[in-house]
């Protein structure tokens, strides 16, 4: 093997899983409440052997030289931190500001329901005055959320025709009187929480729900934390990284070339 060849190739892989990531981000620039992510890179672990029918070493493994294979692509991360706000003055737009999400009844294709979380809080009311999503999910209150229950039981239901006032805390007010609470949880531990489509989440195995602190701020939306001027300084970054590691491969094959056909003729 040719670590030259083999060390730019690990790059190029590289560079593309950043871009992949980036346009990803950029594609999402204009979702409601969408957090980007971020790459990570890792350098190979050592690689070791044995030498075959060597007493010297006593069979002990040994590093196979000092020049490192190249660079390995490591784990995604989700920046969670909170995006800017736009006034909407709708009455059902809803904005988190702080750590939490807002949980929802989601039912996919195949008819089987489970709770999702998102920051998109861009919310309307059915024909039947429930509390949904634009893509007709039940926007659920604070006991079901806390309890992870999806069921009906835990749907938000207004009067469309009557003014509906939310407050911090996602108290819901018709008429001076209240008539539920958004709910709003948080996840303990981010490292058990996973994206699900573009702007929502889920917990993984071992996930927690708790209470959350975020403030209901109504007729605002939050918006993506993607900023657009940054992402494209970064792709250009990427695309110089890339040209300049298919240089190494076109610089080192043709080197290989001249070995190859004209060494040889020696």
């Amino acid at each position: 093997m040719v670590k030259g060849l083999y060390t730019a190739y690990t790059g190029l892989v590289n560079q593309q899983n950043r871009l992949d990531v980036l346009t990803n981000n950029l594609a999402n620039s204009a979702t409601n409440g969408f957090k980007k992510e971020g790459t990570t890179t890792k350098t190979f672990g050592e690689t070791l052997a044995i030498k075959i029918k060597d007493t010297s070493d006593f069979g002990i493994p040994k590093r196979l030289g000092e020049i490192t294979p190249g660079v390995e692509i490591g784990e995604n991360y989700t920046d969670y931190g909170q995006g800017p706000f736009r006034v909407t003055d709708n009455v059902y737009d809803i904005a988190l500001d702080g750590d939490g999400f807002f949980a929802i009844s989601f039912t996919n294709k195949a008819g089987e329901t489970s709770v999702k979380y998102t920051r998109d809080g861009a919310f309307t009311v059915n024909t039947q005055g429930y509390l949904v999503t634009k893509d007709g999910d039940f926007v659920m209150n604070k006991n079901g959320a806390l309890n992870s229950n999806p069921g009906e039981g835990s749907y938000i239901q207004v009067d469309p025709n009557v003014e509906v006032i939310i407050d911090e805390q996602g108290y819901l007010y018709q008429n001076n009187q209240e008539i539920g609470q958004l709910g709003v949880v948080d996840v303990a531990d981010y490292n058990f929480i996973e994206k699900y489509g573009e702007n929502m989440y889920q917990l993984a195995d071992g996930g927690q729900i708790q209470d959350s602190q975020a403030k209901s701020v109504q007729g605002t939306l939050e918006m993506s934390n993607v900023n657009v001027v940054s992402e494209m300084v970064e792709m250009i970054t990427i695309s110089r990284l890339f040209e300049s590691n298919q240089k190494i491969m076109q610089t080192t094959d043709e080197t290989l070339e001249k070995a190859v056909n004209n060494l040889g003729r020696i």
